[in-house]
């Protein structure tokens, strides 16, 4: 009994712990490294919370990502994007080699960019074709590019 009394204290501690660890924001720094710019709403990430199960992932967009505001209007929809990835690397990714084969003439305001070595990301961009968010896309299915890409880009814009 009490080992258990003991115990009982250091397990709430670490639930406190971990309770605010979830909760902190990380910096712009750490964000990008993680393939997050802060410039996602946090609703966002809980509707990517929906399609992607990965916990650590989602953790992590919920800590890089801006609280909304109460203006339903708020969400962001961009005029275009870009997916890049690196041609070599693209055997690894089979969902979005589907993507890019059968899916990516949907969306005219979507190109392809290979450059090499890079991990697969959504660029986002604005009216004038500037990045404006990145979205690390490694482990998505081509269902999760193609939801994304419709609720969150303008069906047509010139890039």
């Amino acid at each position: 009994m009490s080992s258990l009394n003991f115990a009982l204290p250091l397990i709430l501690l670490w639930l406190i712990l971990c309770f605010c660890e979830a909760e902190q924001k990380l910096s712009t720094k750490e964000c990008e490294k993680l393939g997050f710019t802060g410039l996602a709403l946090c609703s966002d990430c809980h509707t990517f919370a929906e399609y992607i199960k990965d916990q650590e992932l989602v953790s992590d967009c919920l800590k890089c990502c801006a609280e909304d505001s109460d203006d339903a209007t708020s969400k962001v929809i961009y005029s275009g994007a870009i997916l890049e990835v690196c041609m070599r690397k693209l055997v690894f990714y089979p969902e979005l080699v589907g993507f890019i084969e059968e899916e990516k003439d949907k969306f005219p305001t979507v190109r392809v960019q290979y450059a090499y070595n890079s991990p697969p990301k959504l660029i986002m961009l604005d009216e004038d074709g500037q990045l404006k968010e990145t979205i690390r896309v490694d482990n998505w299915k081509r269902e999760h590019i193609l939801h994304f890409l419709k609720e969150k880009v303008k069906p047509s814009s010139e890039i």
